[in-house]
């Protein structure tokens, strides 16, 4: 098989457990390759719009999510759901940005490091549904966010936006939040979710540095101006502001200077009150 066909292969598996097992043999098998001094060839696959997914979880409207308080062990699974999902759509946008734009030259580096946050986001999806297990629940066993593959449509004929909108904007917001999810399981002594979560946030910093990495490098290509370009890609593709607070050190260690996401951010109720003071 192509590394695209691999791609295909798995937005076209269903169930989140298949999908990740298929993800890191494919990706183990690229890896050995190229440790091998051998490249499997890139190929030319055409992906579907959208990956198969599972039955379950009910894909609702963001505004249609039950909320739910993450003091309680309700509100702690949920949260793992809802971290399950993203990782499970991250493992499909991976694999979606190796097939979807192998019409564009790129270096091998660029397929390298797809398919190993590929891999890597399949392990997280794992380690989450591990802990929900762990607590008496599954992935499916509540609704879920339908928005989360709106970023790759939008950009499907747009291999910058798909840079810009994925991971450093998406991505990086995994970044400012997940230090907070690690202080709520620390709080309720659930080790395993806190350790998974801690190997997630360790992880996700590679995943927003690639974004980064090659967005400049396709300005480079073209003689871009990296900030502008990223600016009127998030304004055209990504529905909304960036939210504060942003975790700037670890935006920096990916790779994002703050005049990338500052002057993207919105005006929070905070601020409004200090501007009438």
């Amino acid at each position: 098989m192509t590394l695209t066909e691999m791609a295909v292969a798995v937005l076209t598996t269903a169930d989140g457990r298949e999908k990740t097992a298929l993800s890191r043999r494919f990706a183990a098998q690229w890896q050995d390759a190229r440790d091998a001094g051998k490249t499997i060839e890139i190929g030319r696959a055409k992906p579907p719009l959208r990956p198969s997914r599972p039955e379950k979880p009910e894909l609702l409207d963001p505004r249609d999510v039950p909320h739910r308080k993450p003091g309680s062990e309700a509100g702690r699974i949920a949260l793992l759901h809802a971290v399950a999902h993203i990782e499970l759509n991250a493992v499909d946008l991976h694999w979606d940005i190796i097939a979807r734009f192998s019409d564009t030259k790129l270096p091998l580096g660029y397929y390298d490091d797809w398919v190993k946050a590929a891999d890597e986001e399949s392990k997280h999806f794992n380690l989450m549904c591990d802990c929900l297990e762990a607590l008496g629940s599954h992935y499916g066993a509540l609704p879920a966010h339908a928005g989360m593959w709106r970023a790759a449509e939008d950009t499907v004929d747009d291999l910058m936006g798909r840079l810009a909108v994925v991971p450093m904007v998406l991505e990086a917001r995994g970044l400012d939040v997940t230090p907070g999810m690690i202080r709520i399981f620390k709080q309720a002594k659930l080790t395993q979710a806190v350790e998974a979560l801690e190997v997630i946030y360790a992880e996700e910093v590679h995943h927003v540095a690639y974004g980064s990495k090659w967005f400049h490098f396709l300005c480079g290509r073209h003689d871009l101006d990296p900030t502008g370009v990223f600016h009127d890609l998030v304004r055209k593709y990504f529905h909304g502001h960036l939210k504060r607070p942003f975790n700037e050190e670890k935006r920096a260690e990916a790779g994002i200077p703050p005049d990338f996401y500052w002057p993207l951010a919105g005006t929070t109720q905070a601020d409004a009150e200090a501007v009438k003071k």
